[in-house]
């Protein structure tokens, strides 16, 4: 089975006219201002899943701060993997700053979803206190139910681009000992979280039931991140996630075939790992 963990798609309307939704959103302004910047909906992602002999994929929308927006969207999302259950996996994005945050993610529980995700802080936040705290309820809530979470991580060095946040190893590691257990995707490599698998004592535990996904990888690391990660991590805990629409699954692919690994390992990172971690059979 080949899985893709990380991808994203949009409603109709926010495709067709993407300018009336920057209002008040300057998270999306950031990402999506250019219209450069690629917006895919269910059928696209459907269509691209083809093309590249994917199976099955966990798609999640955008975290909104306007309430009705960030409904409508996840209601798209669900709505698109019921037409196609074998297909998509849906997750819920959550606004965590929101009072009403674990309300909405007990209505998405009952409704079917497989967790929450891309959860993110994109920039300075005034209240970071109440986001922590509204996501380690919701890892909690996650833990009962058997659901993931995956949220955004970044590297805290290197080349600046859009959506890149001001927060490193340090506050990942902080949402990792909140989650306590729940299993837990931090995107793009976990943002470098990964390499400190390596410490003795605590960390290790506390990292036990968290998983990297390989989200912009071929945009932000050399392909010796897969053998890297694998030698640190184990590949069992390596999801493959392609950000769609942001890069096509074969750089991946490539990338993967050319690191040097072997086939068992690389079966686990194309989907076997993640069908395991979401109970799918293959």
């Amino acid at each position: 089975m080949i899985m893709d963990v990380h991808t994203h798609i949009f409603p109709p309307e926010v495709i067709r006219d993407r300018d009336r939704f920057f209002f008040g959103e300057p998270e999306f302004r950031l990402l999506y201002g250019s219209p450069r910047a690629k917006l895919a909906s269910a059928e696209d992602l459907i269509e691209s899943m083809d093309h590249n002999g994917i199976d099955c994929s966990v798609v999640f929308g955008f975290p909104w701060r306007t309430k009705d927006f960030l409904t409508r969207h996840n209601d798209y999302v669900i709505e698109s993997a019921a037409k196609k259950p074998a297909r998509l996996l849906p997750l819920a994005c959550l606004d965590l700053f929101s009072r009403s945050c674990i309300q909405s993610a007990e209505h998405y529980l009952r409704n079917g979803v497989a967790g929450f995700g891309e959860l993110a802080i994109y920039g300075p936040a005034a209240d970071l206190g109440l986001a922590i705290a509204n996501f380690a309820c919701v890892a909690d809530m996650c833990k009962e139910a058997g659901s993931v979470l995956l949220v955004h991580a970044n590297e805290p060095i290197g080349h600046s681009y859009p959506g890149k946040a001001p927060f490193g190893i340090e506050f990942h590691y902080s949402l990792a000992k909140a989650a306590a257990q729940t299993p837990l995707i931090l995107a793009h490599w976990g943002g470098g979280l990964l390499f400190y698998e390596l410490l003795k004592k605590e960390v290790p535990d506390t990292l036990a039931r968290v998983f990297y996904d390989t989200a912009a990888s071929p945009f932000l690391y050399r392909p010796e991140i897969y053998k890297a990660a694998t030698h640190i991590a184990g590949s069992g805990k390596i999801l493959f996630g392609s950000d769609y629409p942001l890069i096509s699954p074969d750089r991946y692919f490539k990338e993967m075939e050319d690191s040097g690994l072997s086939a068992s390992q690389l079966d686990g990172i194309k989907g076997g790992n993640a069908a395991r971690l979401f109970g799918l059979k293959p």
